[in-house]
């Protein structure tokens, strides 16, 4: 029996979580919130981080019942993300390790949606559609390692998302993807946007350029409204997306596929990977908030695999990254 707990701040969500051989015992985050049309800078976002760590380390053991000498290894995420929320989380996490005389795993955040995936969904060997604000990539495991096949070759979709609410004014509570997402669903009129896929790559800094230099001049003539454009984006972005994931399909031969990330949440973005899927024979598996937005709990999931197969980072390599491919990991715990 192994119970780890788990740090992660790459981003504006702050999230510790407690797992015990895969059961999840706590997951609670906080979340750094900026007024409409704005982003989070990194200084103030690891400020959040820095303030809201004990409190949130606390509801983790408290929800768990759980007492720091029960627990066997820490784990935090290295990378990728914002250089400063990264390192001051993984503060938190040296210091509570070694406070506590625990050893400590040093986490890639991409192998910790990954896994949290595989351990709620119980997908075997899926193809992976890893999309969130930061990261959009095609995953496929081979020979120990979670090979990328396909990516964005600029931004990613969740940033493309955001920065085009930000053009609106949407509100960032919960999450301005969940609100593109909630207008989306109200559009009727479809405006054909630029369209970039690139063998197995994407790309949309261009679409969103156009998008946001369209935009008011669209709504302000009555052409569009507001939710048009949210439907007419997604609907755009994600056909690209599942193009790409199918192709990697193809080439594995896998009838499982596997949405992680933010952007997974997407309820329009499921029901379009399940169509593809479904036309294919393959299984189409997704997790809910809990488990696709950045928290604490696969990051522990993660290094406790890691822990299991005998890794431990020395504490003088416990340094952060801000660039962390997911094919740079060795997978020790996978045949």
């Amino acid at each position: 029996m192994v119970i780890a707990i788990g740090f992660e701040g790459s981003a504006n969500k702050l999230g510790i979580g407690i797992v015990k051989d895969g059961e999840v015992l706590s997951n609670p985050r906080h979340t750094y919130i900026t007024p409409p049309g704005q982003g989070f800078l990194p200084k103030d976002t690891a400020k959040h981080h820095r303030e809201h760590a004990l409190s949130v380390l606390k509801a983790a053991l408290e929800e768990a019942n759980v007492k720091p000498e029960e627990i066997d290894v820490v784990c935090y995420t290295k990378g990728p993300g914002m250089g400063a929320p990264l390192v001051s989380t993984a503060l938190v996490a040296r210091t509570v390790a070694q406070l506590w005389k625990k050893p400590i795993v040093a986490v890639n955040h991409c192998i910790g949606h990954i896994e949290m995936g595989r351990l709620i969904t119980g997908a075997k060997n899926p193809t992976v559609l890893y999309v969130s604000g930061g990261n959009t990539q095609v995953i496929a495991y081979s020979d120990r390692y979670y090979r990328i096949f396909g990516e964005t070759i600029d931004i990613a979709v969740g940033n493309c998302l955001d920065r085009f609410a930000r053009v609106l004014k949407l509100s960032n509570d919960p999450s301005p993807g969940y609100n593109i997402e909630q207008l989306a669903k109200k559009g009727k009129q479809y405006l054909e946007m630029p369209y970039v896929v690139k063998g197995m790559d994407v790309s949309f800094s261009g679409l969103l350029s156009y998008i946001e230099e369209k935009a008011p001049k669209l709504i302000a003539s009555g052409a569009y409204t507001p939710e048009d454009l949210c439907f007419s984006l997604q609907e755009t972005v994600f056909a690209m997306l599942i193009e790409i994931t199918e192709r990697a399909m193809a080439h594995c031969d896998s009838n499982e596929v596997l949405i992680v990330g933010g952007v997974g949440c997407n309820k329009r973005l499921q029901e379009m990977m399940g169509i593809m899927a479904g036309e294919r024979g393959a299984t189409l598996y997704a997790t809910d908030e809990r488990f696709c937005i950045d928290n604490g709990a696969m990051i522990a999931q993660a290094g406790w695999e890691m822990f299991k197969s005998g890794v431990v980072t020395p504490l003088k390599e416990t340094t952060c990254t801000q660039r962390f491919r997911t094919d740079e990991v060795k997978v020790t715990w996978r045949s």
